[in-house]
C-alpha cells in the first residue's frame, strides 16, 4: 500500500497518457461529493482502439493479446480529524465469461467459473489474489492516514487485459498435431471506485463502470505456422461505460477466491463425457 497522502501522485503520468489515448469516457467536470465530504472532480475510461495482436511465434500454442482497458480518476479527500485510515482504489469483478477454444469434430476446450456459471454469485472478484478486495496495490490504490490538516488530491489508475496462451493440439492428447480451429472469448466486468475506512470498516462506492472484451478468431491448423490465425469481429471494442447511478457491490466480489483461482478448464468433447483438465486452485 502506499503511504501518506503525498505519495499518491505518480498516476498524473498514467492520465495524460489515458488523455493522449482518445475515446475515453469522461465525467470530466462533473465533481460529485459523497459521505464524509469526498470528492470524485474526474472519472476517465478507455479500452484502446487498436485490435488484438496474434502471435504464431510458438509450435505449441497461440498466443494472443488483446487491447487494454484503462480507468483513472481524480479524488479529493477532505482532512480527517481523527486518528484513522482510509483507503481509496479500484474494485473488480467478473459478471459474465464464455472462453471456448474450437478443436474442429473433436470438442472443445473452455475455461469456467462453475459458480458464477450456475447462477450461485453475482460476480466474482478480480482481485490480485493477494491484495483483497483491491485490484491492485500500486497505482490503483491509495491509503491516507489520519489525523489530517488538508485536503488530500490524489489519482487512482488500473489497466486490465488478457494475454493468454492456447494449445495448437487438443488439450487432453498426447499429439503435437494442430487441430484448434476457433478461439471464442466474451468477458463482462464491473468496475468499482471505492473508499473505505480501515477502522469502522465503512465502505463507499463513488463511482461505477461496465466493461466487456469480445473475441472471436479462425484458425486454419492446415495451414503453415505464422499464417494459420485471423482475427474476426470485432475488431475493436466498445468503450466502457461510467453509470450515472452507482450499483452495490455484490460480496462475492469482496473476498477469495478471485477469477483466476477460481477457473478451471474444461474439455468437452464431442462425444463422450467432459473431462477436467486444470482443477481451480481454490474451491
Amino acid at each position: 500500500m502506499l503511504g501518506f497522502h503525498w505519495d499518491c501522485w505518480p498516476c498524473l503520468e498514467i492520465r495524460a497518457v489515458l488523455c493522449a489515448m482518445g475515446c475515453i469516457q469522461s465525467i470530466g467536470g462533473k465533481a460529485r461529493v459523497f459521505r464524509e465530504g469526498i470528492t470524485v472532480v474526474d472519472v476517465k475510461a478507455s479500452i484502446d482502439p487498436i485490435p488484438t495482436s496474434i502471435d504464431e511465434s510458438s509450435s505449441v500454442v497461440l498466443r494472443y493479446r488483446t487491447p487494454h482497458f484503462r480507468a483513472s480518476a481524480q479524488v479529493v479527500m477532505p482532512p480527517i480529524p481523527k486518528k484513522e485510515t482510509w483507503i481509496v482504489g479500484w474494485i473488480q469483478a467478473c459478471s459474465h465469461m464464455e472462453f471456448y477454444n474450437q478443436y474442429g469434430e473433436q470438442g472443445m476446450s473452455s475455461w469456467e467459473l462453475p459458480d458464477l456459471q450456475e447462477g450461485k454469485i453475482q460476480a466474482i472478484s478480480d482481485s490480485d489474489g493477494v491484495n483483497y478486495p483491491w485490484y491492485g496495490n500500486t497505482t490503483e490504490t491509495c491509503t491516507i492516514v489520519g489525523p489530517t490538516k488538508k485536503d488530500s488530491k490524489f489519482i487512482i489508475s488500473m489497466n486490465d487485459n488478457f494475454y493468454p496462451s492456447v494449445t495448437w493440439a487438443v488439450p487432453v492428447s498426447e499429439s503435437n498435431v494442430a487441430k484448434l480451429t476457433n478461439i471464442y472469448r466474451d468477458q463482462s466486468f464491473i468496475t468499482w471506485l471505492v473508499a473505505t475506512n480501515t477502522s469502522t470498516n465503512d465502505m463507499i462506492v463513488l463511482q461505477t463502470l461496465h466493461w466487456r472484451m469480445q473475441l472471436s478468431i479462425d484458425v486454419n491448423p492446415h495451414r503453415p505456422l505464422g499464417q494459420r490465425a485471423r482475427l474476426r469481429e470485432p475488431i475493436t471494442q466498445d468503450q466502457p461505460k461510467i453509470l450515472s447511478k452507482n450499483e452495490p457491490i455484490p460480496p462475492s466480489a469482496l473476498v477469495k477466491p478471485n477469477a483466476n483461482d477460481a477457473q478451471v478448464l474444461m474439455w468437452r468433447p464431442k462425444y463422450g463425457q467432459p473431462l477436467v483438465v486444470i482443477p481451480p486452485k481454490h474451491r
